[in-house]
């Protein structure tokens, strides 16, 4: 999934799998392509995904036993406050309780249609809110 940060807006979506699979090999089966020059930001579960072509940021963990330095907690507030909105749009696709609870469907790819009409609901919902 990634999301616009401005227009607060889901993007791109991709195949949905099990909640069991780890995101970074997940990430690393689909080997998504990035426009040229992007960002990626990052959580915990993407540690050592670093694709080709775009920067990566994700928060610093305390040294053992140390502090992380002034700069490294700015960082560190910085990269949380772009993640608090990808956070949101994330939570505001889970309003649909179908795409965070149990899916017991066995139709193919109806999962990925729950998904997509949970990604139009939640840009619609933002698309009002602005209008």
């Amino acid at each position: 999934m990634l999301g616009g940060l401005h227009t607060r807006n889901v993007n791109y979506l991709s195949q949905t799998s099990e909640g069991k699979r780890h995101d970074k090999k997940i990430a690393d089966e689909a080997s998504p392509t990035y426009p040229t020059d992007i960002d990626v930001y990052t959580d915990t579960g993407f540690q050592g995904y670093e694709p080709e072509g775009v920067q990566t940021f994700q928060p610093l963990k305390n040294p053992k036993g140390k502090e992380l330095t002034p700069e490294q907690k700015e960082q560190n507030s910085r990269i949380s406050s772009i993640r608090i909105v990808i956070e949101h749009i994330i939570a505001g696709m889970k309003r649909c309780r179908i795409v965070k609870d149990l899916f017991r469907n066995t139709k193919e790819k109806y999962d990925d249609l729950v998904m997509e009409i949970a990604c139009a609901l939640h840009n619609f919902r933002v698309h009002c809110r602005q209008s």
